[in-house]
C-alpha cells in the first residue's frame, strides 16, 4: 500500500481546522510583507518556529547556559542534562536502539559529510562504486563526488521517470561486486517524491551494502522508525522541523559508528592526548569535537516534543489534504505545469508558468506577501532531467491553510496578467 493510501485509511485523519488550532503558536505568521499578510510557502527550505520552542531557547539562555561535559558546577550540570535529554528525545523520535547512536551535527549537510569522511574515506577504495539517485540534493552528491575523485571510485545514478519516481528496476541493476555504498534521499526537496527506501535498503543489504538516507525533507512529515527501515545512517536538520538553525543529527548503527574514523579533532572527542598518541572518546562524543550547538540542540529537543504532541500521522494526513487541494487548483490554471506529479509525495509543488521565468514569479508573488522558493533548489540534476533551468516551489506545513492556497492561485494569475 502506498504511503498516502495508508495515511488516508488511518483513524487520525484530522479535521480541516488543524492549521487554525496550531497557527497561533507561530508569531511570525502574523507579520505583513509589502503591506500584505504573509503567506509563507517555503517550508521545504526552512519551517517556522513556534512560541514554545522560542521560549525554551530563551529559558536556556537566561537560566541554564554553560558549557557541557567539562565541569562540576551547577550550570554546567544543568546544561549537560538538558543537552543529553534532547539527544534522548531524538532517539525516541526515530526509534533508535540507543542514545549513543544519535550524533549532534550542524545539520544534514554536515551529517552526510561526516559519513563520507568517517566511513567513506576509510572503507571505499579505487574502482569501488557508490549509488546515488537523480533526486538527490547537492549535499548528497558533492561529498560523494569529492570522495570518488580522491579514491578513484565511481558514482552510479538511479534514473527517474517523468512523474519524478525512481526506476527501481534500474536501481537493482546498478549493483555489482564493486558496489560499496548507497546514499539516497527519503523525500526529494525539489519534487516532494517519497522514495520506497525500506525496499531499497533491504535490497542493498541483500548485496551486503550499507545505506545512508538523507531525511532532511522527510522527518517533519513522515514518522521515521530507523529500526524498521533498517537504514545504516539517517540524517536530518532541526530548522525544517520547527526548530533552530545550525543543528541536526546523524543517526548511525552503533557498530558502524564505532568502526569509523573521527571527522573532526579537538576537545571532548578524546579520552587522552599525548604528543605520541590520542585515544578517542566513545560514541557519540567521538564525533562531537569542540563546543556543540548546545542551545540549538535543546531547542531541537523542544521542537521534537512539539511535533510529537501533534502527531506525525496527523500532520502527514492534513498536509496531504492540503497538497491535494493545491494540486487541483494549480492544474486548473492554463499555462501552469507541475513538475513531478507522482501521487506518493509530501506537500511540495514545483511548477513553471509558460513564458515567465521562475525568478520573476517569485519576485511578483513576494509583492503580494507570498513566499515561495525559486531556482534549482540545490538539485540541478533534476532540472537537467526535465530540461528546465529552474522552478517555483510552494511547500506546505501543517500551519498552512486552504485560504493560503487560494492566495497562491490568485498570485499566479496576477503574474500571468503582467506577462500577458
Amino acid at each position: 500500500m502506498k504511503i498516502v493510501d495508508a495515511l488516508l485509511n488511518t483513524n487520525t485523519f484530522p479535521p480541516s481546522e488543524l492549521a487554525t488550532r496550531y497557527r497561533a503558536d507561530f508569531p511570525i505568521l502574523d507579520i505583513c510583507v509589502n503591506d500584505k499578510s504573509l503567506v509563507y510557502l517555503d517550508n521545504a527550505a526552512s519551517s517556522q518556529m513556534p512560541q514554545q520552542v522560542i521560549d525554551r531557547l530563551v529559558r536556556y539562555q537566561t537560566a541554564q547556559h554553560a558549557n557541557i561535559h567539562r565541569a562540576v558546577h551547577y550550570l554546567s550540570e544543568v546544561a549537560t542534562h538538558e543537552y543529553e535529554t534532547a539527544r534522548r528525545s531524538l532517539q525516541h523520535f526515530i526509534n533508535a536502539r540507543e542514545d549513543r547512536e544519535i550524533i549532534f551535527t550542524s545539520g544534514t549537510t554536515e551529517s552526510i559529510n561526516l559519513v563520507m569522511h568517517g566511513y567513506g574515506r576509510k572503507f571505499i577504495q579505487q574502482d569501488d562504486e557508490i549509488i546515488l539517485t537523480n533526486l538527490e540534493h547537492h549535499s548528497n552528491i558533492v561529498p560523494w563526488q569529492m570522495l570518488a575523485e580522491e579514491k578513484g571510485a565511481r558514482i552510479r545514478v538511479v534514473p527517474i521517470n517523468d512523474a519524478g519516481e525512481l526506476l527501481i528496476d534500474e536501481y537493482e541493476k546498478l549493483f555489482n561486486s564493486r558496489t560499496r555504498f548507497v546514499a539516497i534521499t527519503h523525500v526529494s526537496n525539489a519534487l516532494g517524491t517519497i522514495n520506497p527506501i525500506k525496499n531499497m535498503i533491504a535490497f542493498a543489504h541483500m548485496k551486503g551494502v550499507p545505506v545512508l538516507v538523507d531525511g532532511a525533507q522527510a522527518a517533519a512529515h513522515i514518522k521515521i522508525d530507523v529500526q524498521d527501515l533498517d537504514c545504516d545512517f539517517y540524517a536530518f536538520s532541526a530548522h525544517k522541523m520547527c526548530g533552530p538553525t545550525g543543528v541536526g543529527i546523524l543517526y548511525g548503527k552503533a557498530h558502524l559508528l564505532e568502526s569509523m574514523q573521527p571527522f573532526k579533532g579537538g576537545g571532548d572527542m578524546i579520552t587522552s592526548v599525548t604528543f605520541e598518541k590520542t585515544t578517542y572518546n566513545t560514541i557519540p562524543y567521538k564525533f562531537e569535537a569542540g563546543t556543540p550547538p548546545i542551545a540549538a540542540a535543546i531547542g531541537f529537543g523542544s521542537a521534537i516534543e512539539y511535533l510529537s504532541k501533534i502527531g506525525l500521522d496527523t500532520i502527514a494526513a492534513y498536509e496531504h489534504e492540503l497538497l491535494s487541494y493545491a494540486t487541483e487548483q494549480l492544474e486548473a490554471i492554463p499555462g501552469v505545469r507541475i513538475i513531478g506529479n507522482t501521487r506518493t509525495k509530501v506537500a511540495v509543488i514545483s511548477f513553471t508558468i509558460e513564458g515567465v521565468h521562475p525568478h520573476d514569479v517569485g519576485t511578483l508573488l513576494n509583492q503580494e506577501g507570498i513566499a515561495v522558493r525559486t531556482g534549482h533548489h540545490c538539485a540541478q540534476p533534476i532540472m537537467q532531467r526535465y530540461n528546465i533551468p529552474a522552478t517555483s516551489r510552494a511547500s506546505f506545513a501543517f500551519y498552512n491553510t486552504k485560504a493560503e492556497v487560494d492566495a497562491l492561485v490568485a498570485g499566479i494569475q496576477s503574474v500571468q496578467k503582467v506577462f500577458s
